[in-house]
């Protein structure tokens, strides 16, 4: 009777043990993950897990693993050739510089295709996002990180060097004239630099209304050449040259490296994308004021454009999986996880509701900083101009403007023949993608 007793209780602890086992797996099958590929590092990256964990926590069903997959341009790069490689990633964060090359790659889902009716209200996109974003009218990538570029300047070396921190500069001419100031009351080595100048150069094409590319920026077929070396272009080149001759301008190098120089009171002003906002305003032991770019007078008024990234859905995945992958973007665009975003990064929140919640609370009040690049987008000109570019092997034109005006502000080539030989390489850079694609 004991014997029974015990094959009864061991009968039972292997049938709980079978049936929590069973549990266990039929819940992990339920589970469906989804790969998450983005370029997010150092302050930016704990504002993208709070998003990914906040998900996880209210969709039990599906499990977004995000990792970090090196800079932007390296991201592009890994995501086209995982797709050719089979093993492509369900959703991969690609700067706007890649977005001709992921239209062109055959190897994303639009957003529209997997969209259910209703459940985003597009309406709500702040504008110039959706319409950087859009092709005829149709969203291919999910609104994520945007950015545009402002000026950031440091109040208290306007201060020591007599000049008023509330009168930013609004124009070329001004800009020269107050940097001249800081370089001789010796305040500062020089008086300002550029974050990204590639992105720089072409935000001055889209705020004084000049086209970019042929083709409407290639926005209405594919660029075959680029007006970088015509007379607004030069013009431009022309002017930061000048700058650099006076010790007024300072060549900071790619993406954020003239953050350094701005935060060592090295210079003090940067155009830099609103993304360094929060990071700036923190970082800096000085009180840090912000303003729109300064304009070139003479020239109709335009835009600045819109930089940063979105996310792209990449073929070769489930129906399940994309009804995953769209539940994330859904959540994205809640008003308090955009908002949150805008918080943590500087970047924009993708929607309007968003926006209404962050005066609601008192943000921009708070703090006015992270309101001037909104001010700037939203009051400038609607024109196809202004609307940005697209360009197939965007990343290397990017490189040759760079290499070009470095040779120009250090005096190896004028401006005018900087900017042929930029063009000239950007325009056979567009010819070999374009043969690629007839």
């Amino acid at each position: 009777m004991k014997e029974n007793r015990y094959f009864v209780l061991i009968l039972a602890g292997l049938l709980v043990a079978a049936f929590a086992v069973g549990i266990t797996s039929t819940a992990a099958q339920a589970v469906t993950k989804i790969t998450f590929w983005h370029a997010m590092s150092a302050k930016r990256m704990p504002a993208v897990n709070r998003i990914v964990e906040g998900f996880n926590a209210t969709h039990p069903d599906i499990k977004v693993e995000p990792q970090f997959s090196g800079k932007y341009k390296e991201v592009l790069a890994k995501a086209i050739a995982a797709a050719r490689g089979g093993s492509p990633p369900h959703i991969v964060q690609v700067y706007e510089v890649g977005t001709q090359t992921m239209l062109d790659s055959g190897a994303i889902v639009p957003i529209f295709k997997i969209a259910k009716p209703g459940e985003i209200d597009w309406g709500d996109i702040i504008v110039p996002i959706k319409d950087y974003y859009a092709v005829d009218g149709k969203l291919y990538s999910m609104p994520f990180n945007s950015s545009t570029s402002i000026l950031y300047y440091n109040k208290d070396l306007f201060r020591k060097a007599g000049l008023d921190p509330t009168k930013p500069p609004t124009t070329f001419a001004e800009m020269e004239k107050i940097g001249e100031k800081i370089v001789k009351s010796g305040v500062a080595p020089n008086a300002v630099s550029f974050g990204w100048p590639d992105w720089q150069f072409e935000q001055m094409h889209t705020l004084h209304q000049q086209f970019y590319a042929d083709h409407q920026n290639g926005r209405a077929g594919r660029a075959t050449k680029v007006f970088g070396n015509r007379e607004f272009g030069v013009r431009v080149v022309s002017e930061w040259t000048k700058w650099a001759k006076k010790g007024v301008f300072l060549y900071g190098g790619p993406e954020y490296s003239a953050n350094k120089a701005f935060l060592a009171q090295k210079i003090a002003m940067l155009y830099q994308s609103t993304s360094s906002v929060g990071s700036i305003t923190k970082a800096a032991k000085f009180e840090v004021g912000t303003s729109f770019l300064p304009r070139l007078q003479g020239y109709p008024r335009g835009n600045t454009v819109i930089g940063g990234a979105t996310l792209w859905t990449m073929k070769g995945h489930s129906q399940k999986e994309y009804d995953a992958v769209w539940e994330f973007y859904k959540y994205l665009v809640r008003p308090e996880v955009s908002a949150q975003w805008h918080k943590d990064t500087g970047y924009f929140p993708s929607t309007n509701s968003a926006v209404k919640l962050l005066m609601d609370q008192g943000w921009f009040s708070e703090h006015p900083n992270h309101l001037t690049a909104f001010l700037e987008i939203l009051t400038g000109v609607k024109v196809p101009a202004s609307q940005g570019v697209r360009l197939g092997p965007f990343v290397a034109i990017r490189q040759a403007f760079r290499t070009a005006l470095e040779k120009s502000v250090e005096g190896k080539l004028s401006p005018q023949e900087a900017m042929d030989e930029y063009a000239a390489e950007a325009n056979r850079l567009l010819k070999e993608y374009n043969e690629l694609y007839q």
